[in-house]
């Protein structure tokens, strides 16, 4: 084989085998589809989950099954606050059940207090004082829940709850709503 200069006849001199060889000029059809089906599918799922995951403020709010929320104009957004929700089976503090909201409307005794939700409010009252906060941050924050309810759910037990929150240095309830427009 003898030595040529570069140029255009150098794939014609010196067949390359990956390239096609000789005879096929070179020209191996590459075609290179992707598959954007899936990615699109995925991508339009996270939008909806955000979508229906964020409030109007943009703290996530996440509401409990079975709690159709009251409507309301609010004047005030969320604060980032321990959470009680309430529906027709269960009283919760921070997702965890604590009482049975049927046996506090039936039960007709003097006791306004509700022994196991006041215990977990303590609790979560001494592990926010040990947490690394700056002090003006946790005199704004200090006493604050919010107050997930069904609206459906009876004013007895929305009383006794509210009692057993000031009872325990909660004095700064809010409630969750559904946002309604001003008419």
């Amino acid at each position: 084989m003898s030595i040529h200069s570069p140029g255009p006849r150098l794939y014609s001199s010196i067949p390359f085998k990956h390239l096609g060889g000789k005879g096929h000029g070179g020209k191996k059809p590459v075609s290179a589809n992707l598959n954007l089906t899936a990615m699109v599918d995925m991508m339009t799922m996270l939008v909806v989950f955000l979508l229906s995951t964020f409030s109007a403020s943009g703290e996530i709010l996440m509401s409990q099954k079975g709690i159709e929320l009251p409507d309301g104009i609010n004047n005030k957004d969320l604060e980032r606050a321990p959470i009680i929700s309430i529906t027709q089976d269960s009283i919760a503090f921070k997702g965890e059940p604590v009482a049975d909201p049927r046996t506090i409307a039936e039960d007709t005794s003097l006791e306004w207090k509700i022994v196991e939700l006041y215990d977990r409010l303590q609790i979560a009252s001494y592990e926010f004082e040990r947490q690394d906060i700056p002090e003006e941050q946790k005199v704004a924050l200090r006493g604050m829940l919010v107050l997930q309810a069904d609206k459906s759910i009876e004013a007895k037990v929305l009383n006794r709850v509210m009692k057993t929150c000031y009872a325990a240095n909660y004095p700064n309830i809010m409630f969750a709503i559904n946002k309604k427009g001003k008419e």
